[in-house]
């Protein structure tokens, strides 16, 4: 098949890799190079980067407009594929191949239409996140899709589970694209009533809180991510709380509780231990290089 494949961040990644050795990919949009990681510089996103490595064009576009939309007709393309791309696509858009516009979608639809599905998934404590291959259509994350396949959460990182499944929907997106062409592909609707949202997650909601049970707190630690840490002020001084269990260790909510090299924030409900920390200003670091900072009585901690 020749395909256009519209994509920003590393989700998308493993999809365009995959596409490219069964296909052939002719044109690569993605966003625009943008300031990104410590040192503040304009970057590519992981996408270009990925696509320029394989030698592939790459058309970077920060919304569909008629030149955009111009410049991807051109390429003639059987099917689009879109992975994180970023943006909203235009009806325009939509009718440009013949096999039309699918996506690879990091929920299980019906439910996660919207921005940020996995992240909101470990939020919620889900015991399972997936992805769906969908056909793109007017509505949000609305149209049918033809495969679906999920993960286990359990205790893994919001990181470690948007890497497992960038891979899985890259394998499930070649089978639909087999499916397609040989005409097999079985497309299910999606029943609008048993449609949830996850919106875009804010910084405030990944606050760690003295006032909230230890699952909770636990459950943004494990939700993290660069964009929305999980961050607390210990001891009077801000730090982000990289990984954390809940333990079995009793503490007064907002108390700090230094113990042997370990630390046991007090919750609503017991106590959660931070295993690895980034204090304002510093390197990320295990918990135990950080306790031995924490010093004098009656030390507490406190949303940020």
């Amino acid at each position: 098949m020749r395909i256009v494949f519209m994509g920003t961040p590393d989700f998308a990644v493993p999809s365009l890799q995959a596409l490219a050795e069964r296909h052939e990919v002719s044109l690569v949009v993605t966003r625009p190079d943008a300031v990104r990681g410590r040192g503040r510089r304009l970057e590519p996103s992981p996408v270009k980067e990925a696509a320029l490595a394989l030698g592939i064009a790459v058309l970077e576009a920060s919304r569909m407009d008629a030149q955009a939309i111009e410049r991807i007709a051109s390429e003639h393309p059987d099917v689009m594929c879109v992975a994180a791309y970023g943006a909203i696509l235009p009806d325009d858009l939509l009718g440009v191949a013949p096999l039309g516009c699918v996506n690879v979608h990091a929920s299980l639809l019906p439910q996660g239409r919207g921005a940020a599905p996995i992240q909101r998934a470990v939020l919620e404590g889900d015991e399972r996140a997936g992805v769906s291959i969908m056909r793109i259509v007017h509505e949000l994350d609305a149209g049918p899709y033809c495969r679906q396949a999920s993960v286990e959460i359990g205790e893994k990182s919001c990181a470690k589970v948007m890497r497992e499944l960038a891979e899985l929907g890259a394998r499930e997106l070649c089978q639909a694209l087999e499916d397609m062409a040989a005409g097999q592909a079985e497309w299910t609707e999606q029943d609008d009533a048993q449609a949830t949202y996850a919106a875009k997650v804010q910084k405030g909601e990944m606050f760690l809180d003295p006032s909230d049970g230890v699952a909770v707190n636990r459950r943004r630690v494990q939700a993290s991510l660069d964009a929305a840490p999980a961050r607390a002020v210990v001891a009077g001084r801000g730090v982000r709380v990289t990984e954390a269990r809940v333990a079995d260790v009793q503490a007064v909510p907002g108390a700090v509780v230094v113990r042997k090299g370990h630390v046991f924030l007090g919750c609503a409900d017991g106590a959660l231990e931070p295993l690895r920390v980034k204090p304002d200003g510093k390197r990320e670091m295990e918990v135990s290089a950080w306790a031995s900072g924490l010093r004098g009585d009656s030390l507490t901690w406190e949303r940020v």
